[in-house]
């Protein structure tokens, strides 16, 4: 994918959902970055208009990873947007009965939408379906549900695309140094996950048009520890590495810590996710990591206004038709230090 990537936007209750032109994914704890409240207060006018009143519920896993904590920031800001919403969050968890659990006590108060980040879309699949049976319409944020059944609109990143970017760009970059049989090291976020395997598809994938392939992988569970721990491993497995993509910024603060520790230099590194932690290290100019791609958590934001529409029978200003569409996609982009300083705002805190 290009450095310069045509922009698109469109409207959802007043919020530009933003997607790149090109073929391009789980994805703040500061307040000052735009992550923690991407959207201004909404315009007047239009779907802006206070409507029905509407109570929207809210489950996602534990906010123990930047990412996540910053999905939790977005749909709290977002719902205060709006007077005619009532925002009723349940207790983050990680463990799968208790997310259960929590939702059905938000289908048992009747809540008008249910925005669910699922730690495990295969896993709550049922419990969405319960939801959708009982008339609430389910936003399914991130994680998908395997049967569509289970929800009425979809919203997340690309990860097949956020793969492709990844091997795009360190693809080209080996190229342009005429470097051939690169050793090329992947570290993944929880191996199991569809997402996962959608993202090292698409880094393949894209790779394999330059003639590249993974010389190694291995998952790092999205945990900082986990990520130092697989960084090291694989520093000491490869006296030698031409690149290294990281899925995920927040456990790639463990990878970084990693490769400083080796005193390791001699190769490229691409993150994910878009963490203001990781555009700083790039914006450097001395660091191994070169590049990141997207996955912004502003889709919880995006997902709160879906919700709120679905629930009050209106669609997306933007579009001819009347209805909020099933799936929206929200593209990857490449951030690099030429345009770093464009994507700083929109940085969460790792």
């Amino acid at each position: 994918m290009s450095e310069n990537v045509a922009r698109r936007g469109f409207l959802v209750g007043g919020a530009v959902l933003l997607a790149t032109g090109c073929t391009s994914n789980e994805p703040a704890a500061a307040p000052s970055s735009a992550a923690s409240a991407p959207a201004s207060a909404p315009a007047a006018g239009g779907n802006d208009q206070p409507g029905d009143k509407v109570t929207i519920g809210f489950s996602a896993p534990a906010a123990d990873h930047g990412w996540i904590a910053a999905i939790a920031k977005n749909a709290e800001s977002a719902a205060k947007q709006y007077s005619d919403v009532e925002f009723k969050p349940v207790e983050p968890t990680n463990d799968i009965n208790q997310q259960i659990s929590a939702v059905e006590s938000l289908i048992a108060a009747k809540v008008s939408a249910l925005v669910i980040l699922p730690n495990d879309g295969q896993q709550l699949n049922q419990v969405a379906l319960q939801a959708t049976a009982a008339g609430i319409p389910v936003i399914n944020l991130d994680r998908v549900f395997p049967d569509k059944l289970a929800y009425r609109t979809w919203i997340g990143g690309d990860n097949y695309g956020m793969g492709v970017a990844a091997g795009q760009y360190i693809g080209k970059q080996l190229k342009d140094k005429g470097v051939t049989n690169p050793v090329i090291v992947e570290i993944q976020g929880i191996a199991t996950l569809p997402l996962t395997q959608d993202r090292s598809k698409g880094f393949a994938d894209a790779l394999k048009t330059f003639g590249f392939s993974v010389t190694a992988k291995q998952d790092a569970k999205f945990t900082v520890e986990t990520g130092n721990q697989v960084a090291t491993s694989l520093l000491q497995a490869h006296k030698k590495i031409d690149a290294l993509w990281n899925h995920d910024d927040d456990q790639g603060v463990g990878v970084l810590a990693a490769i400083k520790e080796a005193n390791r230099n001699e190769f490229i590194m691409v993150g994910g996710a878009g963490s203001l932690n990781a555009m700083k290290e790039i914006q450097s100019g001395t660091s191994v990591l070169k590049a990141t791609v997207t996955y912004s958590p502003t889709m919880a934001s995006s997902a709160i206004k879906l919700a709120r529409l679905i629930a009050q029978g209106k669609g997306m200003t933007d579009l001819v038709e009347n209805q909020v569409p099933q799936s929206i996609t929200l593209a990857s982009e490449t951030i690099t230090k030429d345009n770093v300083e464009k994507y700083l705002a929109l940085g969460f805190e790792s």
